[in-house]
């Protein structure tokens, strides 16, 4: 059996994934907060840009109304609803997250329903030949996107104040504030980079897989896992795991007994690398 056409087709989703485990992380390391809304903010995005091209507006004018929105959203949480929960624990503050994807799934049925539907961008017709295999300009543009935005986030994290600032803000948040750190404008800047990454992750999977609000939600829980392999701190490792996912969640798919259950991998993965990342904490401790 020839498996590289489904290797080449999980690079494009796997892409996504990178792309999508890269934002969460960003949020997490500056605010602490695992945002489980990231996949419904940017199934909002996608639904907008649909909707637009129903109405013959521009791609370009699509797309950019997507990515809008879906930093609108996160935004609108980050800077007004988040700050309240800054102070509870962990799971309250993504709790909080859940309560705002549950509230954009319910947004999005009652204006465009549950129907799948498909993004359509004149790249799926465009494609290279890849060891026989044919590789459409949109998984292109998905892989050179994680990279350069990989590449630009992590320039931005190591160089620049703000970058600076989100690192001291990840350690200790009180000492932040007492070293100078805006914290208000520290979390509002990761917030807007996560809606980014939202808005332009459900833009890819509604063209690469369907565009429906409670599937593109559960776009969650594959760069979730991606995010735990990276240690919740790598940006790197997120990436490639996020790709490595997608290239693994493509593989089962031509297995006949297992194929059914492909979706399944990003859940399977995550629990394997906690009960590793774990394993490997405690034996750390030991040895001190």
């Amino acid at each position: 059996m020839n498996f590289l056409p489904f290797i080449i087709s999980g690079l494009g989703i796997g892409a996504v994934y990178a792309l999508s485990g890269v934002g969460l992380l960003v949020l997490f390391r500056a605010t602490g907060v695992l945002n489980f809304a990231f996949g419904a903010i940017g199934a909002l995005g996608a639904h907008v840009a649909w909707q637009l091209m129903e109405w013959d507006y521009p791609l370009p004018l699509a797309i950019l109304a997507a990515v809008l929105t879906s930093t609108l959203i996160s935004f609108l949480y980050g800077r007004f609803l988040a700050p309240l929960l800054s102070y509870r624990d962990t799971v309250v503050r993504a709790v909080g997250t859940l309560a705002l994807a549950l509230f954009l799934i319910a947004l999005m049925g009652v204006v465009w329903g549950e129907l799948p539907r498909r993004l359509q961008f004149p790249t799926d017709q465009m494609y290279l030949t890849l060891f026989g295999v044919r590789l459409t300009f949109t998984r292109i543009i998905a892989l050179v996107l994680s990279i350069v935005v990989v590449s630009g986030i992590t320039l931005l994290l190591n160089t620049t104040r703000l970058g600076l600032d989100m690192r001291a803000l990840a350690n200790d948040r009180d000492l932040s504030a007492i070293l100078g750190v805006r914290i208000t404008r520290t979390e509002t800047a990761a917030w807007i980079i996560t809606g980014i990454f939202a808005g332009l992750g459900g833009l890819l999977l509604a063209d690469l897989v369907r565009l429906q609000g409670t599937f593109l939600t559960f776009l969650v829980i594959p760069a979730i896992a991606a995010a735990i392999l990276g240690q919740l701190r790598s940006l790197w490792i997120t990436a490639f795991a996020g790709l490595g996912i997608g290239v693994a969640e493509a593989l089962l798919t031509p297995v006949d007994w297992i194929s059914p259950y492909r979706s399944a991998a990003p859940f399977v993965i995550a629990l394997v690398a906690v009960m590793i990342l774990g394993s490997t904490a405690q034996a750390a401790l030991k040895d001190r």
